[in-house]
């Protein structure tokens, strides 16, 4: 026999479960940046600083709080082109931001208000919830009664009756629940032209061994 037809210490049964729960999104997350070349980098500093004022200005316009803005230093680099020869552009200035945003229905306008104000990088939007702990409790524990479904089943077909449980084994949340996406068919979400998806899903895996005991 090869290393697939035996098992070399005999213990008892191993299952695996996962389950998932979906919630209404009531977070995003915005991400963006702004990002300004000039010929000198003093002039590069105070014109992307410039713009960094100005888009804290326009989301304390929509009733955004500073402490929901999470600001990058501002990053100083050579700029250059490339093609028959290297030409220098400048010297680029970035700052980059992370907006939480709780007012979804207001998404699209804070979005296009901000780029208005000077950020010209979208790198984009994640939305969330916030009771996400209390989600993953109700799918972790419905993860162990899939598992135990399962084990019950396997155990009836081979004539055996399940023992303890004798280990769990967490699995990898953003593991699961890519899977989870990439095996989605798109349903649930938002209607026509709305950037707000229907749901956000939250995963949970386990791995349990049980005991058995001969039938």
């Amino acid at each position: 026999m090869n290393g697939t037809q035996s098992i070399d210490t005999p213990w008892g049964m191993s299952v695996f479960g996962a389950a998932s729960v979906d919630g209404a999104p009531d977070l995003a997350r915005l991400r963006v940046a702004i990002a300004q070349t000039r010929q000198q980098p003093g002039e590069a500093f105070e014109v992307t600083r410039g713009g960094v004022n100005q888009i804290r200005e326009v989301l304390r316009g929509h009733g955004i709080p500073d402490t929901a803005v999470s600001t990058s230093r501002l990053n100083l680099k050579s700029s250059w082109a490339y093609g028959n020869e290297r030409k220098f552009l400048g010297y680029e200035c970035t700052a980059s931001f992370v907006i939480e945003l709780r007012e979804l229905d207001h998404l699209e306008t804070v979005l296009v208000d901000v780029v208005e104000a000077g950020a010209n990088q979208v790198d984009g939007v994640e939305f969330d919830v916030r009771a996400k702990k209390e989600l993953r409790a109700r799918a972790r524990t419905a993860a162990v009664a899939a598992a135990q479904e399962k084990a019950a089943l396997y155990a009836e077909a081979a004539g055996v009756r399940l023992g303890p449980v004798i280990h769990i084994k967490d699995v990898d949340s953003d593991q699961l629940q890519n899977t989870y996406r990439s095996h989605s068919s798109g349903g649930g979400a938002g209607g026509e032209g709305d950037l707000t998806p229907g749901k956000v899903t939250v995963s949970a895996g386990v791995l349990i061994g049980f005991s058995l005991i001969g039938g």
